[in-house]
């Protein structure tokens, strides 16, 4: 297995998936923007929470790429067609349950049942992030899509 090239995949990968995320999010396909969503669990200064949520990304796109990887070797393969399969498992998971429990989680998100009395900065992103935009969860599986394409077109097993 091919360490080295996990740890420079998985970065540019979860670049790919940042910047087909901040390409939408700019062409008013989505309001979801993860680097915020992510550091203003850190901060509320939103320029400083875009920067920490950047890194914070980055890292657990690291983390998920491990996780592709091991997949990968225990397969004994990776392709980019096998990567894409499970960039949708990725997507899945993170639409159906990841970002609707992040309320839950986040220090300036509000609930779903948060009232007016709430001080919460955040939307909180819903089922399928819809909250956030119609066209959020194909934007979010186009953009996992490329994740595991480019990291298993990358991964060299064996």
């Amino acid at each position: 297995m091919d360490w080295t090239g996990w740890a420079l995949f998985g970065l540019l990968a979860t670049g790919a998936l940042t910047a087909v995320m901040m390409a939408a999010q700019l062409a008013g396909l989505t309001r979801l923007d993860l680097p915020l969503l992510l550091g203003t669990i850190v901060t509320e200064d939103p320029d400083r929470a875009r920067a920490a949520g950047f890194g914070i990304h980055l890292v657990i796109g690291q983390g998920f790429a491990l996780g592709y990887v091991a997949v990968f070797a225990r397969l004994e393969q990776a392709t980019w067609w096998l990567g894409a399969v499970f960039g949708l498992l990725h997507v899945a998971v993170a639409l159906l349950a990841l970002l609707p429990l992040l309320p839950g989680l986040h220090p300036r998100m509000a609930s779903q049942r948060a009232g007016p009395a709430s001080t919460a900065v955040l939307e909180p992103p819903g089922l399928l992030a819809l909250n956030y935009g119609i066209q959020t969860p194909a934007v979010a599986i186009i953009a996992h899509l490329v994740y595991g394409a480019v990291l298993g077109a990358l991964i060299e097993v064996g």
